[in-house]
């Protein structure tokens, strides 16, 4: 439930930051008969969202059970990817996020009233269809159904509500920060996804080693008991985990982290200052 409410509050608020924005620049910039366009392009999008999510959820039932768990695999795999490349991109484009949308937005304007909905159905249709993907991978992996929807819902309700304050000014957040903080956690929710799917393809028979135990740790760690709910719902452990699975959780959490804690930690360089031109006597000595 906490992996997930994460996912809603770092989606969410991000697509409410987006959606604040747009619709503080066209208000500002005297453009509010571009609103309708623009809310048409936000809705459109969130019922596509609302749709591929449905989409994942109640997917054919009718396959065999390893045709579900080869589908399933795969899209854990492909959410892994989704996500990866979302939070480095967010890591290094957060702080350029308003200009980027405000350009954007005056290149859709220019263009007419109809681009204006298909820039915002773009623009928040990608992160809707990430965070409908990213959930769904996640609620398969800790093997619960309700209990991940409800987390999402918290994180969303709760971004909504700081996007909102956002808007109105009344909150200012380090949108650097947040993100590379959410950034290292969502790293290690994505690799034990990215295990979930390998787990998945074992069981499909398209990957091997689906008997060669790396740890069996039940004993001790119960998946019934407490902290092991607990560990299963926030970081997807599992207390008998197969070497191929513990060899994908170790190759992309460990590099993964260090490039990325690199990338988005990183201060930029000062500038040396330019040398004082030289005068006319000194050139002349």
């Amino acid at each position: 439930m906490l992996a997930n409410f994460l996912i809603g509050l770092r989606e969410g608020l991000e697509a409410a930051l987006v959606v604040g924005i747009l619709v503080a620049y066209l208000v500002k910039s005297g453009r509010r008969e571009r609103l309708p366009q623009l809310w048409l392009g936000i809705g459109t999008a969130a019922a596509v969202s609302l749709g591929f999510g449905a989409l994942l959820t109640f997917r054919p039932q009718g396959l065999t059970f390893a045709a579900q768990e080869a589908i399933g695999g795969t899209l854990s795999i492909v959410a892994v990817g989704l996500i990866t490349w979302m939070i480095f991109w967010m890591g290094k484009t957060a702080r350029f996020l308003k200009g980027n949308l405000q350009h954007k937005l005056d290149d859709a304007v220019d263009a007419g009233r109809w681009a204006v909905a298909v820039m915002a159905l773009l623009a928040v249709g990608r992160e809707g269809l990430e965070t409908a993907l990213f959930l769904w991978a996640g609620a398969q992996a800790t093997g619960a159904s309700t209990r991940p929807l409800l987390g999402a819902i918290l994180g969303l309700a709760v971004a909504i509500v700081l996007g909102y304050l956002v808007y109105r000014g009344a909150l200012r957040l380090n949108l650097k920060t947040f993100f590379s903080w959410t950034g290292v956690l969502l790293i290690v929710i994505a690799a034990g996804v990215l295990s979930y799917g390998v787990h998945d393809l074992q069981e499909a028979g398209i990957l091997p080693g689906g008997n060669a135990l790396a740890f069996d740790v039940s004993a001790q760690v119960p998946p019934s008991s407490w902290y092991g709910t607990l560990l299963k719902g926030v970081f997807n452990f599992s207390p008998a985990t197969t070497w191929l699975q513990a060899a994908a959780w170790v190759l992309f959490a460990v590099p993964t982290l260090v490039l990325f804690v690199r990338t988005a930690f990183s201060r930029p360089r000062p500038t040396a200052p330019a040398a004082p031109a030289a005068t006319p006597h000194a050139v002349a000595a």
